[in-house]
C-alpha cells in the first residue's frame, strides 16, 4: 500500500466510524485496513499477546504512518482527541492491567494508539415539535 492509498483508506475508515458511532479508533482503523484481524485484537485484549504491534501485518514504520494520518485527518476535520485507557478483558475483580500497544512502549506512540477521535457536538439548539 503506497502513501496515497494509505491516506485514502485511513480517511475512509475514519469517516465511516465517525458517521456510525461518532468517534474513530486506531484499532478499528487497523482492522478496516486489514492490518489487524479481529481474532488477533481479541487475543491482545485478553492478554495473550504482549503488545498490539506484534500481531499487525505491516512494519512499524507503516503503522506509525497510519497513526500519523489519523491524527492529520482528525485535525483537518475538527475532531476532538480523547485519550482512552485500554485494559485487559476478563479481569473485573482483579488488578486492572493496562494493555500495551507498541514494542517500544514509547509514551507518544502509546497515546496515538489509545486516542479516540470524537466528533465535536454542535452548540446549536435543536427544536423538537410535540
Amino acid at each position: 500500500m503506497n502513501q496515497e492509498q494509505l491516506v485514502s483508506k485511513v480517511g475512509s475508515s475514519m469517516y465511516n466510524q465517525i458517521n456510525d458511532v461518532g468517534y474513530a479508533t486506531a484499532v478499528k482503523t487497523l482492522m478496516d485496513l486489514q492490518i489487524l484481524s479481529k481474532e488477533d485484537y481479541e487475543k491482545w485484549r485478553n492478554g495473550q499477546v504482549p503488545y498490539l504491534e506484534k500481531v499487525c501485518k505491516i512494519n512499524l514504520k507503516k503503522l506509525a504512518g497510519v497513526l500519523q494520518e489519523m491524527k492529520r485527518y482528525a485535525g483537518k476535520n475538527d475532531l476532538k482527541p480523547s485519550y482512552t485507557f485500554y485494559k485487559q478483558w476478563g479481569r473485573e475483580h482483579k488488578t486492572t492491567v493496562q494493555l500495551r500497544f507498541s514494542k517500544t512502549g514509547s509514551e507518544y506512540i502509546e497515546k496515538l494508539y489509545a486516542t479516540h477521535y470524537v466528533r465535536k457536538e454542535t452548540n446549536s439548539v435543536k427544536c423538537i415539535d410535540k
